[in-house]
């Protein structure tokens, strides 16, 4: 009697996940023993006269007895890495089992208190790997969704303890593609931007943000005897619509916009269920003109959005430009 191909498949299933399980169960068993070591020196620490020196002196020699024992990772930089995790996160049971030494490692390098709690928050719910972690913090995911939102907002959607009821709440802008590997200087036609974006479609997902699935590319629409082609099409069951992505590759115009909102129309008035929200149009440009779409666009519509693509991870200085240029933007609107 041949064994059934489903049966196998399920063995290998129960063995993976049961392998997953078990390094899981070890490296967080690793990451506790590092705060342990860590909590442990930081005690014996402060009972020095001279903190500074006695710390130091205290690291040497413990590394000196152990690592001759254990190897390199209980060296001295190891051993104040195990400190500082302490210092960083001194409540042992809010150490979180799906969060990795590496991911943690990592997180030692963010700044503030709320950055690390949304990238622990984003990290368990969308279970990144440590590069995903890495990129995401890099690319300063929480910065970006900070320029049209507040803080509060976006720790409550990381936590999961409010859904997103506005597009602007999930949607980057700017988005980076750095993962595309083109080069910046070159200039690309839409169709070769597209291309490459379905060929990184995981790592575009991954960028878009939570809850994106994709639905189409280049999807044919008949218009009383016309045929348009939609770019892109994605799906968001966080906001429970649909979202036409147009690839825009050269200067952002009016007539872009005034395409995308007739797809959006379309969508809206054929596709789209009466349960579920009005569609989303995303103009990814090379060159934004807010102003343009200020005054192409009604007020207070919130169904249209453009947002800038760019090749590469920003700077710290070209972030904070970007940032400052929002905020600027924002006290102009306040005056009108």
């Amino acid at each position: 009697m041949l064994t059934s191909h489903n049966l196998i498949e399920d063995i290998r299933n129960i063995i993976a996940q049961s392998r997953d399980r078990a390094i899981r169960a070890v490296d967080h068993e690793r990451t506790l023993m590092y705060w342990h070591i860590g909590k442990r020196i930081f005690e014996e620490e402060q009972n020095g006269e001279d903190r500074a020196e006695y710390g130091t002196q205290l690291i040497k020699s413990i590394s000196k007895s152990l690592q001759s024992e254990y190897g390199s990772g209980f060296s001295y930089r190891q051993l104040n890495l195990y400190r500082q995790f302490y210092r960083t996160f001194p409540i042992v049971h809010a150490l979180h089992a799906q969060l990795s030494w590496t991911q943690y490692k990592f997180l030692l390098r963010v700044d503030t208190e709320e950055q690390r709690e949304f990238y622990i928050a984003e990290t368990i719910k969308n279970n990144w790997t440590s590069r995903q972690l890495e990129r995401q913090v890099y690319s300063n995911l929480y910065e970006r969704l900070l320029i049209s939102n507040n803080k509060e907002d976006v720790l409550a959607v990381a936590r999961n303890e409010k859904q997103p009821s506005d597009a602007k709440e999930i949607i980057k802008d700017p988005m980076y593609l750095e993962f595309l590997g083109l080069k910046r200087e070159a200039s690309y036609y839409e169709k070769d931007l597209e291309q490459a974006i379905i060929t990184h479609l995981q790592e575009f997902l991954l960028e878009l943000g939570n809850g994106f699935s994709f639905v189409a590319r280049q999807k044919r629409i008949h218009i009383d005897g016309d045929e348009f082609f939609i770019d892109l099409v994605f799906y968001n069951r966080l906001l429970q619509c649909f979202v036409i992505i147009e690839i825009k590759t050269d200067k952002l115009t009016h007539q872009d916009i005034g395409q995308l909102q007739m797809y959006v129309n379309y969508y809206d008035r054929i596709e789209k269920t009466p349960t579920e929200n009005p569609t989303i149009g995303i103009l990814l440009c090379a060159h934004k003109n807010d102003t343009v779409v200020k005054f192409t666009l009604p007020e207070n519509q919130k169904q249209i959005f453009a947002s800038k693509y760019e090749l590469y991870l920003p700077t710290e200085k070209q972030l904070m430009d970007e940032v400052n240029k929002e905020i600027e933007s924002f006290e102009d609107d306040k005056k009108l």
